[in-house]
């Protein structure tokens, strides 16, 4: 049997304010996912991660730079994956159970920009104030800085944080031009 339920109008009343304005839900700060290259700490802005997951060999593409692994489908998405051992020069790739593709997302002036990127392992999230990050150090061109957003101590180790939107500028013009 049905039976007519009253539901109070609670759009007119005053209920005080209800912004969550001032709430401290988990730290003060930024996230970051942490994972490992070659036993180096890197980060990425965790806003920016859209799933992470284990590594299957992707469809290879032609005559794509080296460090470009090739291609997946992505629930209709053709996704581009990038190995970040062979893009920075940081040893040969090495596929095994820990081996995963972090999957990121940036909102682009044109669109959305998703791509794939092969780590060795995933780590940790890490929580850090902006006066936490230091800048990168200057290496005299030897080493492509606009990669890095900064770096930031932890205990012994230091994890250095990756610029996400420069990360997935990596295939639009350099990688193909080379």
């Amino acid at each position: 049997m049905n039976a007519l339920v009253e539901v109070p109008d609670v759009a007119s009343k005053d209920h005080g304010d209800l912004s969550l304005e001032g709430i401290d839900f988990i730290s003060d700060g930024d996230q970051y996912l942490t994972f490992c290259l070659e036993h180096e700490h890197y980060g990425v802005d965790i806003l920016s991660v859209t799933e992470i997951r284990g590594w299957e060999a992707p469809t290879l593409i032609p005559n794509s730079p080296e460090h470009v692994c090739g291609v997946i489908n992505l629930r209709g998405v053709i996704v581009p994956i990038l190995d970040l051992r062979l893009k920075f020069q940081i040893g040969e790739p090495v596929y095994n159970p820990t081996t995963v593709v972090i999957v990121l997302t940036v909102k682009t002036e044109r669109d959305h920009c998703t791509m794939g990127f092969v780590v060795d392992a995933v780590s940790d999230v890490l929580n850090a104030e902006a006066q936490d990050i230091k800048p990168a150090p200057s290496f005299g061109g030897m080493v492509d800085g606009r990669y890095i957003q900064g770096l930031v101590n932890v205990g012994s180790d230091v994890v250095t944080i990756l610029n996400v939107e420069q990360l997935l500028s990596l295939t639009e013009e350099e990688d193909f031009d080379e």
